[in-house]
């Protein structure tokens, strides 16, 4: 009897390892979509004979649409499952990412990328209340670190993806080759991640739509929006400053500025043990020590001419920016209590309203101002985040 029991415990933990494992790959895959573009804005601004500022709507459009649709797919998630809206998104990769690849009109391509924003976003606030609801206490910090860090890997692996496959093939291969991905992820998700319990059998979604205005009128929630909005406006705008920055200050080819890229997944390595973090120093002060880090790669990152110290600054603007998010995602879940979906769906909404932001802030920087200049206000921007975290104190039970 003891020895079943063994048997069935065993098999349990392997399963939340694999669903684990399976969720950290769907993160990691849906949005290296965002910064697919990324490499490519200065190719589209030459073939298309555009602006880079216009070219970088290809990214700035898909970010937009993400940001907003991820309001919905909470609700959607409760009312139809967790498992069936992160199918859907991923069905709808699958078909639209291909189409991309046989335009060549920018317009189209801007379209085309809002609907692959729309599509992306399902997974973030469909897999984090799946985790939630599905997984036990003991392994849920754990997991939902895995899903983070498969969200800030992406910002690197989808740049050097997207890079590496048009050296080979060309930039239309780009989509051919993640649409294939997404297929096989699809089928991945379909047979090895269990259905979890509809929340919202009723159908009302309205309800859930309903508590928005409460939890912006939450002061701690609202500072935690703020620092929210900081963080992939300055990620996605330090990447893209830095292509520009290594070219012309340091004449480096294409593919030693990917070499330099894929240097940014060491800093990210971090994201998995925020959990433990956590539990031995606390929610804030962990908060508050990924800000000061990712502030710190960021000023001595512009400051430096050195390369050697450019690549160890961004090592460590990576990993605070990787500390940051899962801790402060799990600080939105805390304070969000009975509405804790929401809150993260409004979370995950104002992360994107940043990445968004990130490509327009930083062409705009550059076109009048220099490198140094540049960096340095980014570092500013999550500065005032910092300031912020300061602000928010911890509930007293």
């Amino acid at each position: 009897m003891t020895d079943t029991a063994s048997i069935e415990h065993t098999a349990r933990e392997e399963n939340y390892s694999l669903m684990t494992a399976i969720l950290f790959w769907c993160g990691l895959v849906v949005v290296s979509s965002l910064y697919l573009t990324i490499p490519l804005i200065s190719i589209f601004s030459n073939e298309f004979n555009v602006s880079v500022a216009t070219a970088a709507w290809t990214s700035s459009a898909f970010s937009l649409f993400y940001g907003v649709s991820s309001l919905i797919y909470g609700p959607l998630s409760d009312r139809y499952g967790r498992k069936q809206i992160i199918l859907l998104g991923l069905i709808m990769l699958t078909v639209v990412s291909p189409i991309l690849g046989f335009f060549d009109n920018l317009s189209a391509l801007i379209i085309l990328r809002s609907i692959q924003g729309i599509a992306a976003a399902t997974f973030a606030p469909a897999a984090i209340a799946y985790v939630v609801e599905k997984f036990p206490v003991n392994k849920r910090v754990t997991a939902i670190g895995f899903i983070s860090s498969g969200f800030l890997m992406a910002g690197i692996v989808g740049q050097v993806f997207s890079s590496l496959v048009t050296q080979l093939f060309s930039w239309q291969s780009v989509f051919y080759w993640i649409g294939a991905i997404y297929l096989v992820t699809a089928v991945l998700v379909s047979f090895f991640i269990p259905k979890g319990d509809i929340q919202n059998k009723s159908g009302n979604l309205l309800s859930s739509f309903k508590q928005i205005g409460s939890i912006i009128e939450k002061r701690t929630l609202s500072l935690c929006y703020l620092i929210t909005v900081t963080l992939l406006l300055v990620f996605v705008g330090m990447y893209t400053a830095l292509g520009s920055f290594l070219g012309d200050q340091f004449g480096l080819s294409s593919q030693q500025i990917l070499s330099i890229r894929s240097v940014g997944i060491f800093g990210m390595l971090l994201s998995p043990f925020v959990g433990k973090l956590v539990v031995k120093f606390g929610i804030y002060y962990v908060l508050r020590g990924g800000l000061i880090l990712a502030v710190l790669g960021l000023s001595l990152l512009g400051i430096s001419s050195s390369l050697p110290i450019l690549i160890i600054m961004s090592i460590v603007f990576v990993s605070g920016i990787s500390i940051t998010v899962p801790s402060l995602i799990s600080l939105v879940g805390q304070i969000g209590g009975k509405a804790a979906g929401i809150s993260v769906s409004l979370y995950t909404f104002i992360l994107f309203i940043g990445a968004t932001l990130g490509p327009i802030v930083a062409i705009t920087l550059l076109k009048s101002s220099s490198y140094l200049l540049t960096f340095e206000i980014l570092a500013l921007l999550l500065g005032i985040g910092l300031i912020i975290s300061f602000v928010i104190k911890p509930r007293r039970v």
